[in-house]
């Protein structure tokens, strides 16, 4: 019920006993502010980060710079995400989760302006430069922001992480699937700098809202660490999945554009719309593959393994890969984005509960700091591969060609799969070999559904 485990410093309207049947049956306060709050960040930071696929590539051609190092300038973003991610996950309790929240925030929106100003840099390596020194520090904000949420709306959604979560993918699903036509189109109409500017405009004016509305969440510093925390077997392939989906979606940033316009001939405004398969199919199932983990927990081990699956083989028939000597055409192109970006919901949606639980089952404290570790780490691992998703695949394309490159990235959720299918397989026999063990205090609450109108 949603009325139980709130913080301490919630209004009094919103921590009714448990018992009140009526209360229980909505959403709280602080759960509606949180909501809107981190529904505004997955919104902005995605349509900011989404509008460079479909034209920057081609604008960085003009200004001489290779696919390699239009690949390295994406995945910049990650690297330095990665590191702000796991040292503010550590310290979320000290620096506080609003302030890591709303800062964050501010920082994006300034650097998204910087960013639509960069062409007015000289050709070549001052251009180059800008690029890398920009979206370092656009990184940077990204990272606060992204571990603060994390961690708030697990503080503030404690029994239904994974609904909450899946939920809030529609504002991301939004964003993506906004981001690239709105860029497009305002690229192709007015040029360059406007759909940076616009856009770090509108991240600016959330900055206040926020300020406002979301609430506070206090907690005290914990005692465990990211070591520890990592050296967990089902942590490992947890973070290798995550890194894996991850690579895969920073795949595309850089190589699908020029793909799509070289293979179909399409024009830089058409080309974003292409992105809509991927973007739709995944914000739209994630609210019900959310509310599926949460109810069903011991479906999360299949969610992630045909998840980690069928995005492997949607990367193999992306292009798709020559040993089939399968035409390449747009409506299958896009056909297979559908599936892929289904694939991705399946796989992302249970990871962060299947973290969170066995830390919790490991003995980690229940609180803002394990959710801040945890956060970190899922926030770093998806920069980690953000970063050698948009590398390797401008380094492949360029030695071979789109279609193997896609067929190659592809490998990784396979992996991810096999390693999953082999670990729970594991997981099962070593239970039944311990049946006296009892459920966790976290798997008994995971069953509880966000909206209880049982």
């Amino acid at each position: 019920m949603l009325g139980d485990n709130m913080p301490e410093n919630s209004d009094n309207a919103d921590n009714e006993p448990a018992n009140n049947t009526s209360n229980a049956r909505k959403l709280s306060r602080n759960q509606i502010l949180t909501l809107i709050s981190t529904a505004s960040l997955n919104f902005s930071s995605m349509i900011c980060y989404s509008i460079l696929g479909p034209f920057f590539p081609q604008e960085a051609v003009k200004k001489g710079v290779s696919n390699t190092v239009i690949g390295l300038i994406f995945g910049c973003f990650a690297l330095f995400n990665f590191l702000s991610c796991l040292i503010l996950g550590k310290y979320i309790v000290q620096l506080g989760a609003k302030y890591m929240f709303v800062t964050g925030l501010l920082i994006s929106g300034v650097v998204t302006i910087l960013f639509g100003l960069l062409d007015k840099a000289p050709d070549g390596p001052i251009f180059i430069v800008m690029c890398f020194l920009v979206r370092s520090v656009d990184a940077i904000g990204f990272g606060a922001s992204i571990t603060a949420s994390f961690s708030i709306l697990a503080n503030a959604f404690p029994n239904n992480i994974a609904t909450a979560m899946g939920c809030l993918e529609i504002f991301t699903g939004l964003g993506l699937v906004l981001g690239p036509p709105i860029g497009g189109l305002l690229y192709q109409t007015f040029g360059y700098e406007v759909p940076f500017i616009t856009l770090g405009c509108f991240v600016l004016l959330l900055v206040p809202l926020n300020i406002i509305i979301l609430p506070q969440y206090d907690s005290v510093p914990g005692k465990d660490t990211f070591w520890k925390l990592i050296m967990l077997p089902k942590i490992m392939i947890m973070c290798f999945t995550i890194f894996s989906l991850s690579s895969c979606l920073g795949f595309l940033d850089p190589t699908m554009s020029l793909f799509v316009t070289e293979k179909f001939h399409l024009k830089v405004g058409y080309v974003g719309l292409v992105f809509l398969g991927l973007a739709l199919a995944y914000s739209l199932s994630s609210p019900l593959l959310g509310v599926i983990s949460d109810k069903l927990p011991d479906l999360r081990k299949w969610l992630l393994i045909i998840g980690n699956l069928g995005t492997g083989v949607c990367f193999v028939m992306l292009g798709p890969v020559p040993l089939f000597q399968i035409e390449s055409k747009l409506w299958l192109f896009i056909l297979v984005l559908v599936l892929n970006g289904l694939c991705i919901g399946l796989t992302s949606i249970p990871v962060y509960p299947e973290m969170l639980s066995c830390a919790y089952e490991n003995g980690f404290e229940d609180g803002l700091s394990t959710l801040g570790l945890i956060s970190g780490l899922f926030s770093a691992m998806w920069s980690t591969g953000s970063f050698v998703g948009p590398t390797l695949g401008g380094f492949l394309s360029a030695k071979f060609n789109f279609q193997w490159a896609a067929a190659i990235q592809g490998l990784l959720p396979l992996l991810a799969g096999v390693l999953s299918l082999i670990y729970y397989i594991w997981e099962a026999n070593t239970r039944k070999k311990r049946p006296s063990v009892k459920s966790t205090n976290s798997d008994v609450q995971e069953r509880e559904p966000l909206l209880n109108g049982e």
